[in-house]
């Protein structure tokens, strides 16, 4: 590395290096977009089609609401593993670079998916098969507890000040694209009778996965390590520790990003996965309303997260963050009476308002806003221990939670958004006593 940047440096007009570095730069947005849309559309799809089937597939002794409570539960596995492989990869995310942990990755998660698209029910081998699903799905949240920092930080810690809000939304639009690979698989299996989804249709969005890792895995071991690290790695400056080093130096900003976390992915799963429970299960509707919304939000924000990306680079990471806060409580406690009415277009336009454009810019901050919280040396340590323990304890855990305030008010959605407001508001005023962090040098 350090004989081909004298070349570049020495030997090379400064315009051809300036565009040798944006191909780079181009490159690798590129590769981290593809294999982290792989890897949500892995984690997604178990949400999408295990509210469901599951239930029938691996906890049929259970009545009806206790077995959606399980498959949640199941759901929230993958979750409360995310911040041991946010950890564990964040500490040699640290010490060995972003682009090895984005590999590891990208294999442990693909390999989780297509195993649990092989799963045997539990008509053919009893309660193991509840258990293979616990297990495989804990792997699941283990690989994506690395994979969502690392791809955000290899983009951001090369980007120019000046679009690094723009460039990390176009990341975090991943997200969304893999939800929506998802949900269009899941639309077609859905296409099937009863008797060829339980059989046999289930299988095939699982099974999908192995061929996607490979692609992801090509372009992938194409790319550079991101411009900080490679810095701080020839000032030979790393943190012999960095898990010790960011929780004894910087306690605030992990707590910042685990509120910040804990909010944005709360109100992203009560509207647009919660709300496939809630329409079939409470409402006793078809499922078809609601996998359509989830389909078109996500395409909706597609196009809506970068535009907040690029406006936080003129007005700032906490104020646009800040709105997306306050849209999200004022909204939820209407979305829940729009799915009451029952009416298949309210449905749809209740969760692309939701998912699209409320949630869309607490989203989009997530990979500036995040790591120009913390130092390049422990950078990616920070950021996971944030994020992956504020995702548990709000996403992760909301549908379940959801469910059971449903059953104990009497189907009266009203309770779900105190729930939501009351954490919301902590974060909101810890945002507002917060620094602006777009003009910080991500180099340091």
């Amino acid at each position: 590395m350090k004989i081909a940047h004298d070349i570049e440096t020495k030997y090379i007009s400064p315009d051809t290096a300036q565009s040798i570095t944006a191909m780079k730069n181009r490159n690798a947005l590129i590769a981290s977009a593809i294999g982290t849309t792989i890897e949500w559309y892995d984690f997604f799809i178990y949400g999408l089609i295990g509210p469901f089937i599951f239930d029938r597939l691996f906890f049929p002794t259970l009545d009806p609401v206790t077995g959606t409570v399980a498959v949640y539960a199941t759901f929230a596995v993958g979750f409360a593993s995310r911040p041991l492989g946010g950890l564990v990869f964040g500490h040699f995310g640290d010490k060995i670079g972003r682009k090895s942990v984005m590999l590891v990755t990208l294999i442990v998660m693909g390999a989780a998916t297509t195993l649990m698209g092989l799963l045997p029910s539990y008509q053919q081998i009893g309660v193991s098969a509840a258990y293979l699903l616990v297990i495989l799905r804990f792997i699941q949240g283990f690989a994506l507890g690395g994979e969502s920092t690392a791809a955000g930080l290899l983009v951001i810690e090369s980007s120019a000040q000046a679009k690094r809000g723009l460039i990390g939304a176009v990341i975090q639009t991943a997200g969304p694209l893999g939800v929506l690979l998802a949900s269009v698989s899941a639309f077609f299996v859905a296409q099937l009778g009863d008797e060829q989804m339980l059989a046999w249709g289930w299988r095939i969005p699982f099974l999908l996965s192995a061929m996607l890792v490979g692609v992801g895995l090509y372009v992938r071991l194409r790319i550079e390590e991101s411009q900080a690290f490679a810095s701080q790695r020839l000032r030979q400056s790393h943190s012999k520790i960095p898990l010790v080093e960011v929780i004894a130096k910087h306690k605030r900003a992990i707590i910042i990003v685990l509120l910040a976390s804990m909010t944005e992915s709360t109100f992203y799963y009560l509207t647009g996965i919660y709300s496939l429970s809630f329409v079939t299960k409470t409402l006793g509707l078809g499922r078809g309303p609601a996998a359509t919304g989830i389909m078109l939000a996500n395409l909706v924000a597609l196009a809506t997260v970068p535009l907040y990306g690029a406006l936080s680079d003129r007005i700032g990471r906490k104020k646009v963050f800040m709105a997306g806060i306050v849209g999200a409580v004022a909204y939820l406690y209407l979305f829940f009476g729009m799915l009451e009415t029952r009416s298949p277009g309210m449905i749809v336009a209740a969760i692309v308002l939701a998912v699209g454009l409320i949630h869309a810019p607490m989203f989009a901050m997530q990979t500036s806003f995040y790591p120009e919280l913390f130092p390049t040396r422990v950078r990616f340590s920070g950021v996971s221990v944030g994020k992956q323990f504020g995702i548990v304890l709000g996403g992760g855990i909301s549908p379940m939670i959801a469910t059971t305030l449903i059953v104990y008010n009497y189907n009266n959605p009203t309770i779900i958004a105190i729930y939501y407001s009351t954490m919301a508001g902590v974060t909101f005023i810890v945002l507002a006593l917060t620094k602006e962090t777009r003009e910080r040098d991500i180099n340091e």
